[in-house]
């Protein structure tokens, strides 16, 4: 089965939300009980999981430098700082998209697992991190 970027991208989320809250969890097992046993992991979503885990002192630093005066990033609710990191590490890291592209798709998947407060807020913070 093909997976477009966009359902790579929402089980990328999916998968850096359920190991952000089991950090004992294995990745592996994350994708086979989402995506079923029989579905090997597209290689953009490794990318994308292995890419936001290894580079998330880096894109957490870029995420606090657009964040208001006094306000740390663990202030922030846990699926916006998710979705905000993997926008970010599509911006900086990934050179075949366009940044703007990773921005959309961050506000695509606000409107899934979000609220309307919460996506003017990750456009806020990553349109000026643009």
């Amino acid at each position: 089965m093909s997976m477009s970027r966009h359902e790579v991208r929402k089980v990328a989320f999916q998968t850096l939300f359920a190991l952000n809250s089991n950090p004992d969890a294995n990745p592996t097992d994350v994708y086979e009980a989402l995506l079923g046993e029989e579905t090997a992991a597209p290689a953009y979503l490794i990318q994308l999981v292995d890419g936001v885990r290894s580079k998330q002192t880096e894109i957490d630093e870029l995420i606090s430098a657009h964040l208001k005066k006094g306000w740390p990033i663990s202030r922030l609710n846990k699926t916006d700082l998710i979705l905000m990191r993997l926008a970010v590490y599509e911006m900086k890291f990934v050179d075949d998209l366009p940044a703007k592209v990773a921005l959309n798709e961050a506000l695509e998947l606000s409107k899934e697992f979000s609220d309307e407060t919460s996506r003017r807020f990750i456009n806020g913070v990553l349109s000026n991190l643009l």
